[in-house]
């Protein structure tokens, strides 16, 4: 099991991507798909009860 800290570094990392995608207008599919890595890992944050 990951730990809190790494998910919370790697919640931050992915934050961070989308934001580039959309600030740099990348095209939708690339921004869909950093948007569903995100909600995957928050979803993870919210299972593991942190």
């Amino acid at each position: 099991m990951i730990s809190k800290e790494e998910l919370i570094n790697k919640i931050e990392e992915a934050r961070d991507k989308l934001n580039r995608s959309i600030d740099t207008e990348q095209d939708s599919s690339t921004v869909y798909k950093r948007s569903v890595e995100l909600d995957q890992l928050i979803e993870q944050y919210i299972v593991a009860g942190y």
